[in-house]
């Protein structure tokens, strides 16, 4: 076996685990997986063996490690490091953000309010900081915030802090009166999380071994925990539960989902020891949310074939809530108009949803039904929800940006229409947004159907000929990649990279047929739609093989590994974050976190040969051939993460290895790289400077796969 000891000498080759192949058989098929072992991170090895990844990888990319931090200091220069957010809002204060150069967190801050309406100015009023993360941790150090609530009454902070990146976090007390925080701590609190009407009782959720939200338990401040009284479990493994709290503030939401079916149950803030109460049964297939407004309960769901959904409201009397056969139909459906959700104030209501393939806001009258869709100056854009936490108000803040217009925030007064442009994140360093360009081009997939592609560049920079380009990718959960700026980005648009985002079946682009179209035996879509974008660049032009990088995350890292194996002459450089490249495997395992819920979105293949069939005909780690050059590879993990173990890209580098891919030594061109986040999650770094270096890192990598001379 290969010495993977830490040395002070660099490494001269590639990482090789021990094979030790255990054997698996479902529905009538062996397999043989010589790397199984390594999804145990207290195996003797497995810690030995990702450092050695991470040696590996320091010593193949040192070459660029001046590129690197010439990439870290333009995206720090660009950053307006010491900054103010637009403050909000809330009962009797102004909340704001903060963040000062040569800090790493964001600082949580508020003023009281004068009572002339104008304290949220920068600088007025008296600050209290109510929250200093930085305090909290040592640079470097991983620091997750998964609640941060202040009380009705503005007298309590509760906030929940995660310090290794596995989604479990403490939950903590901050008397603001005084900043003094109480004893208790409760541990192993998940996301979500609401205060009562009294400001002294609580609701939270604790999580299982499986890391699945599971159960929701009432607290009163300043008292032992262990004497917390659980309100809520769900034992389906197949749901999470959360719990959050109405604008209205007189009722809180538990909701409980898995991938394709919800419920939800009410709890009355002014009466916290009062019982849940349902809205509707759930029934299979059946998604809703809900929105507390006085008239009744506002409900966006898909029943009665509302295959995009449609707007609802139901009576309500306290937290009961009249029978589905009885509900009001206040927006009806109509195919092609995602309707996403709904926010409830006290005189309007604000539908989100998606039309035309672009996000949109609609006001709506709830008495009338009447609606009006806001407006945006650009034709390809992403409008959405901005921070309103009040509910009697005939001012309504939004966002929008492209990826050429830095992200804005706005205000519109709802009975004039006036907009006011609160504030436009700065970019330092001579950005212009009328030096970049935006389009939008249609890709023709392998069964005839259009799929879109959104595209940014920098005209005056990007040479005659065949342009490098970036194309990233995701195409899951009905999650939509919608347009968005990046500061980071502008380092490629400059150097004369083109940036492209393909919006692949899977996701929720083109609404719920288009998710609907990209997953279970439909998956392969994903990976096709993707090669056919990028096929579509190169053959208009704009790009060649030799100069196209693909990026995708999580879910988007099958896609990347999908697209190694499907395609492996379109493109030259791969970046798999966090990939999710041993499906098969870890749908096949139950005890693992998130597995049962998942399968109502890859499918069930520990019960179901077809489901078997369709994830072993895809999985990039099942699928890897020796019989073409492949892309260079970089993959990343996080030890702690929780929801793609950092052993599946582990075991893809390997096999990526036993199949010839980036075996060269540290020149070689098409390296196959592992980069670990030793102390970290699925999210990576948290603070800011470590995430800007992480960022560098990849940025780095793919500048010099694809404006290399071919």
């Amino acid at each position: 076996m290969p010495d993977e000891t830490k040395t002070d000498t660099a490494p001269t080759a590639p990482p090789r685990p021990t094979t030790r192949p255990e054997s698996r058989t479902h529905h009538g098929d062996t397999v043989i997986d010589p790397y199984a072992w390594l999804r145990n991170a207290d195996h003797p090895e497995t810690k030995p063996h990702l450092e050695a990844e991470n040696a590996w990888t320091e010593a193949v990319s040192a070459p660029l490690a001046d590129l690197r931090e010439e990439l870290f200091q333009e995206i720090k220069r660009r950053t307006q490091e010491t900054d103010l957010s637009v403050p909000v809002r809330d009962g009797a204060w102004w909340y704001h953000q903060r963040t000062e150069e040569g800090c790493s967190y964001a600082i949580h801050c508020r003023r009281a309010d004068d009572g002339t309406g104008t304290a949220w100015v920068a600088g007025e009023g008296t600050e209290q900081v109510i929250l200093d993360p930085n305090e909290l941790t040592e640079e470097g150090e991983y620091l997750g915030l998964g609640v941060l609530d202040v009380s009705p009454d503005g007298n309590w902070l509760a906030y929940a802090v995660d310090r290794e990146g596995d989604e479990r976090h403490d939950l903590r007390f901050r008397d603001l009166r005084t900043g003094v925080e109480v004893t208790e701590t409760v541990t192993e609190v998940a996301y979500g999380f609401a205060w009562a009407a009294d400001s002294t009782t609580c609701w939270y959720t604790l999580q299982d071994e499986a890391s699945r939200p599971n159960r929701i338990l009432r607290h009163l401040v300043d008292t032992d925990p262990t004497a917390d009284v659980e309100i809520f479990r769900e034992d389906d493994e197949r749901f999470h539960l959360g719990v959050g709290p109405s604008r209205s503030g007189l009722v809180v939401v538990i909701s409980a989902g898995s991938a394709i079916t919800s419920e939800s149950w009410l709890l009355d803030a002014t009466n916290p020891t009062a019982d849940p109460q349902l809205v509707a049964a759930r029934e299979q297939g059946v998604e809703y949310s809900v929105a507390h407004h006085h008239t009744g309960l506002l409900v966006v769901s898909n029943h009665d074939g509302a295959e995009d959904f449609a707007l609802w409201r139901a009576g309500l009397v306290g937290t009961t809530v009249a029978p589905r056969r009885e509900w009001e139909i206040l927006l009806a459906h109509q195919a092609g108009t995602r309707v996403a959700g709904v926010e409830a104030f006290a005189k309007h209501a604000i539908v989100h949803g998606r039309a035309d393939g672009l996000t949109a806001l609609w006001l709506l009258d709830p008495a009338t039904g009447h609606t009006r869709r806001f407006e945006t100056d650009e034709a390809v854009g992403t409008i959405g929800p901005g921070a309103n936490a009040t509910y009697d108000t005939n001012v309504y803040r939004f966002s929008y940006s492209s990826m050429a217009t830095p992200p804005s925030v706005i205000d519109e007064n709802l009975a004039t229409g006036k907009r006011t442009v609160r504030k436009q994140l700065p970019v330092l360093d001579g950005f212009d947004a009328a030096n970049y360009t935006t389009a939008q081009e249609w890709a023709t997939a392998a069964d005839g159907t259009a799929v879109p592609i959104s595209l940014v560049w920098r005209p005056d920079a990007v040479a005659e000929g065949p342009a490098p380009l970036l194309l990233y990718g995701y195409g899951a959960y009905e999650a939509s990649m919608d347009p968005w700026f990046s500061i980071a980005r502008l380092s490629l648009l400059d150097r004369g990279i083109v940036f492209g985002i393909a919006h692949v079946r899977g996701g929720g682009e083109l609404g719920r047929g288009w998710y609907e179209d990209g997953k279970f035996a439909a998956k392969e879509h994903t990976f096709t739609d993707f090669v056919a974008c990028a096929q579509h660049l190169v053959d208009t032009g704009r790009t060649a093989p030799d100069r196209i990088a693909a990026r995708g995350g999580s879910a988007g890292g099958l896609l990347m590994g999908a697209i190694t194996n499907l395609a492996p002459e379109l493109f030259r450089a791969v970046v798999a974050e966090v990939p999710f490249v041993d499906p098969l495997t870890t749908m096949l395992d139950p005890s693992l976190p998130l597995t049962v819920i998942e399968w109502e979105e890859w499918g069930d293949p520990l019960h179901n040969a077809d489901a078997y069939g369709w994830l072993k005909a895809y999985s990039p780690y099942e699928n890897v051939t020796n019989t073409a050059t492949y892309p260079a590879v970089l993959a990343t993990a996080g030890l702690n993460d929780p929801r793609v173990g950092f052993h599946e890209p582990a075991k893809w580098v390997a096999r990526l290895r036993d199949n010839g891919h980036g075996l060269g030594s540290v020149d070689g061109e098409r390296p196959v790289l592992f980069k670990v986040e030793l102390g970290a999650g699925h999210g990576g770094p948290t603070g800011r400077y470590d995430a800007w270096r992480d960022e560098a890192f990849v940025l780095a990598f793919t500048i010099d796969a694809i404006t290399q001379s071919p």
